[in-house]
């Protein structure tokens, strides 16, 4: 074979141009019809032809305006000429040449490059009534978690402090209990007719509350006898009547025994009374025992100061 001679399994051949068979073509959308084209044109000449709603009308100048207010004077390029835009022409006038406000500086690099945008208000309240508003709500919805968290947090705090008023309220009881078993073992002493304050301070606030209960009942009952006596009724007035009788029928004057140191202050009793009601209690009970070989727990009294087969002290000995 000559050199001059063209080897046909070297040959080139030009690509085929795209078939319109492939496989691209046929996903990619059908040409409109005439009749779809019709139907198109009619479609849109009836939209056209169709007079807009009130509602419609208001959603567009809406757009309007707020694209409006979107859109910079200074960045539209179709508007930043001072010949296009009346603003920025009676900007131009007053002096207004573009740029950042003030003087330029390094340590400015992020200075204002428009002027303040204008916030058109739509309502009819007045200026800073919206931010009060606001003021407002914010308080309200701190003071609102600061209540929600006091409830989580004072919960536990709450039922402890139910716990201890309870506990509280039942050792008062208690006192007051061991006080009347006090009183009843001094009964005898009761009896010599001593001072207010020559009475145990463990009881001595029992008493003074019971004497000054009596005075206030016994005043009350002269009280109101002075007030029958006094009345405008005629009653009948027997010359021959004694002191005693007098005294019987309620004519004279009442006298009665009031324990002569009840209105003064007593600082010892105050202090005992400032004491806890479990405080009080002990020594009450500790009175009780060395007085009386008396164990208020146990409801009994021992024969000897030892009282043996006494648990001890405390309620919790006895348990």
């Amino acid at each position: 074979m000559s050199d001059s001679e063209e080897d046909y399994m070297k040959m080139t051949f030009p690509p085929s141009p795209p078939s319109h068979t492939t496989k691209s073509t046929s996903t990619s959308n059908p040409p409109e019809t005439s009749l779809q084209r019709r139907a198109r044109l009619r479609r849109e000449a009836e939209a056209r032809s169709r007079p807009k709603s009130k509602s419609e009308l208001l959603a567009e100048a809406d757009r309007r305006r707020e694209a409006a207010h979107a859109t910079s004077l200074l960045n539209d390029p179709s508007t930043s000429a001072p010949s296009k835009s009346k603003g920025l022409a009676m900007m131009a006038k007053m002096g207004f040449t573009g740029g950042a406000l003030g003087a330029s500086s390094a340590t400015t690099p992020t200075a204002a490059t428009e002027p303040i945008r204008i916030d058109i208000k739509d309502g009819r309240e007045g200026i800073g009534l919206e931010s009060e508003r606001k003021r407002k709500l914010r308080e309200a919805a701190e003071v609102a978690g600061e209540q929600v968290k006091r409830a989580r947090v004072g919960e536990d705090e709450y039922r402890e402090r139910v716990r201890r008023e309870r506990e509280a309220a039942r050792w008062e009881r208690q006192v007051g209990a061991a006080q009347k078993v006090t009183e009843g073992m001094n009964e005898e002493e009761a009896k010599a007719g001593r001072t207010l304050k020559g009475v145990p301070v463990v009881y001595r606030g029992l008493v003074r509350k019971r004497v000054e209960a009596e005075r206030e009942r016994r005043m009350r009952y002269d009280l109101e006898q002075a007030l029958m006596r006094s009345s405008k009724l005629p009653g009948y007035d027997d010359g021959e009547e004694d002191e005693d009788d007098r005294r019987a029928l309620g004519k004279g004057k009442t006298t009665y025994v009031v324990a002569e140191d009840l209105d003064e202050e007593d600082e010892e009793l105050e202090a005992f009374e400032a004491l806890e009601p479990e405080e009080r209690l002990r020594r009450v009970v500790e009175y009780l025992r060395r007085e009386h070989r008396y164990c208020f727990w146990c409801k009994c009294a021992y024969p000897d100061e030892d009282m043996d087969g006494c648990p001890g002290l405390t309620e919790e000995d006895h348990d």
